[in-house]
């Protein structure tokens, strides 16, 4: 069951938003995005999340081309900031992830799955800067996600888009399993839930006990 968000904040299906008025795009990268895609598709006022690649120094980056390229592992946010505030989508993110983490996220390790934000702007920057500060003194230990200027964003493939949604059979250690049965077997295999929950128990949005 999902923990109620200790924000202005409400966690609603898809669909469930008001008319879109000032559409804005938000770009964070919190370890693998299959997971970063699901939690804040959750969120009223979020009306997509891509799947993608950003940060690093090679053109159109691949899955498998990412070691070494510097890319993250990123999600695009596309949102209304009439319903839901560019602070409060920061707020979620921070507690949905290990930002005292600089070696990657719970049990993917390496470049490409450490956290960061995403700044198109001194607006953006100075909220970022505020929301991190915010969220140090919450947790009581150093926060070590770096504040990024925005740099090209590369879609992913499209099997990696929605992939927790995703209705065909996959093979996994444990056999044949539906594609968003085979999503859940790995959130729970890699600890994010156990480890978002024993750093900000209920203050996580998203984690599932």
């Amino acid at each position: 069951m999902l923990k109620p968000v200790v924000l202005a904040l409400a966690l609603l299906p898809i669909g469930q938003i008001a008319a879109a008025e000032d559409i804005k795009t938000a770009v964070l990268a919190g370890g693998c995005f299959w997971c970063i895609e699901s939690d804040f598709e959750k969120i009223n006022g979020v009306s997509e999340v891509v799947s993608g690649y950003t940060g690093g120094t090679t053109t159109n980056p691949t899955y498998k081309t990412l070691r070494g390229s510097g890319h993250y592992e990123a999600v695009e946010i596309t949102y209304d900031a009439d319903v839901v505030s560019y602070a409060q989508l920061l707020h979620a993110f921070f507690r949905s992830v290990d930002p005292t983490d600089d070696g990657g996220q719970f049990c993917d390790r390496g470049e490409s799955y450490r956290t960061a934000i995403f700044t198109s702007d001194p607006e953006e920057r100075e909220l970022a800067a505020a929301a991190k500060s915010t969220a140090q003194q919450a947790l009581g230990q150093t926060i070590v996600t770096p504040i990024l200027n925005a740099a090209p964003f590369y879609e992913a493939e499209a099997y990696h888009q929605d992939y927790y949604r995703g209705t065909s059979t996959i093979l996994t250690r444990r056999g044949p399993k539906k594609q968003s049965d085979a999503y859940a077997f790995y959130r729970e295999s890699c600890g994010r839930d156990a480890r978002v929950l024993e750093l900000w128990g209920d203050a996580a949005p998203f984690a599932q006990k």
